[in-house]
Parts: C-alpha cells; structure tokens; sequence
C-alpha cells in the first residue's frame, strides 16, 4: 500500500504561468488540471472528512482515520508544477472533522522519500506530539496517533520533521476541526449547535474551510505564487457560489511559509471573527479584514441576506499575495 496511491514527484523545471493583466483584472492563463491533480479546490471547501465512527464500551464515540504522506506532483497554477509533499493525495491534506470530546485515532503511513510526521494543535500527551522522537515515521513504517479531541475549535494538523520550514511549505499540512459538545455549552447553546455538523441548526449554514497557503518554485525562499486551498485564482476564475438568505461560515487557516502575515479583506460587507474558534462569542465584531501569522487560525461568520445579487470580491490584503494568486469571489444568488 501507499506508495503505488500516489504519482511520484519529478525534475523540478517550473514553466511560469503567465499573469494576464488588462481591464483591471490580474489572472493566470490557462487553467489547471484538477483531474490531473486528483483534487478539485472548490470540492476542497466542503469535504469535511468524519473518519470511521464507531461507539466504545464507555459510550463514547471513536474516529478513526487514515493518513498517507506520499511525494507527488501538483499544478498549482497553469503549466507550474510543484514537488510536493501530500497528505493523502492533496494539498491541503484532508480536513478532519470531530466533536469535542470523541477519542481520535489515526493510523500514519509514510509512502515518502523522507520522514514525517503529524503534529496537531489541539491537547494530546506528549507521545503523540508528533515531533522527532515522538511519532515521527521513517519512509515505509507506520505509526498510530490517538487522543481526545479538545479544545472545539478550528485547528491545523502539520510535519513538525526537521526542517521545518520545508516540510510545511511542501505541503504536509491541513485543518482540523472540533465541533463543540452542545451538552457542555448550556449558556451558548444555540451557536454550539450551528457549529455542531449533521444538527439541524448547522444545517442552516453555508460553512467552508480555506487554508491559505504560497509556493516557492525557485527555491529562493520567497512564493511566486499564493493561493487559498492551492490553487492560484481558483475561486477568482470560478466563484464560490453562495445562497443570500443563509449565513455563511469560513473555517480560515494560515500555513503560508516565507512570509509573517496572511489576511483576508472581504469587499462589500463585514463579519465576525472568532480566533482560533476556541470561544462561542466572537473576539472581534463588524470588521473586514483579519490578519493571521503562520499557523493561527480562526472561524469567520456573515450574511448578505441585505446585499443585492452578484459578485463579491475577496482576498488578501497584502496586494503582492492577491496579484500572485490570492484573489477570489464569491457568486451571492
């Protein structure tokens, strides 16, 4: 199993997409290959993966999950491919979905050609911190994580093998969410059951997660290319088509390498944000941009129930990172 699941990665030769620039709009020619790639970034914004769910003895629930790291090639804007890294075939790596409480299991491999690891932010033991010395998995071994998911909230997992900085930037990263047990937030019972996914509150809900993420494909330690969900003007080519009379909700990570701060700048209205997502009240309220250094995450919630129909923009507010692929709409209908 694993290495045969994957495409290896090859040369490093980099075609550079060209940057289309007239009648105010910045763009890439051409389009990506998501079949080629294996993921699709719009399908990426709502393919929360629950794992396998099982109930223990105890009553408690369990999640199971698999995981393979694997070497493997992505286009990650027209004609430019990456050598990646991947968590099971994709960048981001599958995003995990939980409650607070549920006991997780995840089962690593590593198909790679070096060693990994999964280190998530959350509370676990030490033993599974996923460091060097501490789950890390050498090419062809496995290694099983498990603990508690705690605290709710919106979280990342990533490789935390030496070093670093390129073990991140090549990929191995993705987002975890926790959903918060309704039972134990009596006080703010009706936000904890919109969060909670399957309930019927939640239901009312557009959610989405956007990992925000750049490229270096020259090796000089700087991007060429910044994306949400990796794909350079994915959402910009095609919208992320929104119904007007139901709230949305941005599960929004930051993982981009090289540079000390991500944002996002939402044109025509204003949110909430909760940081980290560990509170059920927001920590800041009617603002337009938030700003997050590497690995900070955070839940966004708005509405544009009183907006006309139409495109929306978004994106970073760092101009370099929203003319190099950073820039995104939404379609409200």
């Amino acid at each position: 199993m694993g290495a045969a699941l994957f495409r290896k990665a090859g040369a490093a030769s980099q075609p550079q997409s060209k940057v289309h620039a007239h009648s105010g709009e910045n763009t890439v020619v051409g389009t990506v290959d998501h079949d080629r790639n294996g993921f699709d970034p719009h399908a990426v914004l709502t393919d929360w993966d629950t794992g396998e769910v099982s109930t223990l003895a105890d009553g408690r629930t369990l999640r199971k999950y698999e995981i393979i790291a694997a070497d493997m090639d992505i286009e990650i804007a027209p004609g430019v491919m990456f050598a990646a890294w991947v968590y099971n075939g994709r960048i981001p790596g599958p995003t995990l979905r939980a409650t607070e409480g549920d006991l997780i299991r995840i089962r690593f491999f590593n198909a790679g050609s070096h060693p990994h690891t999964l280190h998530f932010h959350g509370i676990h033991s030490a033993r599974m911190d996923g460091v060097p010395g501490a789950g890390q998995v050498d090419p062809g071994e496995e290694f099983t994580y498990e603990f508690t998911a705690a605290p709710f909230g919106c979280h990342l997992y990533h490789c935390h093998s030496i070093p670093l900085k390129r073990h991140i930037h090549k990929g191995l990263y993705g987002a975890f969410i926790v959903d918060p047990d309704p039972a134990k937030h009596a006080d703010h019972a009706t936000i904890a059951n919109s969060r909670l996914l399957g309930s019927a509150e939640n239901a009312g809900w557009q959610e989405m997660v956007m990992v925000m993420n750049g490229f270096d494909t020259n090796f000089d330690d700087e991007n060429e290319f910044y994306a949400v969900n990796t794909i350079a003007f994915a959402y910009f080519a095609k919208p992320i088509r929104i119904l007007r009379d139901k709230p949305a909700r941005i599960y929004l990570v930051n993982v981009t390498e090289f540079d000390a701060i991500n944002s996002f700048h939402l044109h025509a209205n204003f949110f909430n944000y909760y940081d980290h997502g560990t509170t059920l009240t927001p920590t800041l309220q009617t603002v337009d941009t938030v700003m997050q250094c590497q690995a900070q995450r955070g839940i966004i919630e708005f509405s544009f129930a009183d907006h006309e129909p139409g495109l929306y923009m978004f994106h970073a507010h760092q101009t370099e990172f929203a003319e190099l692929g950073w820039m995104a709409h939404f379609e409200v209908v």
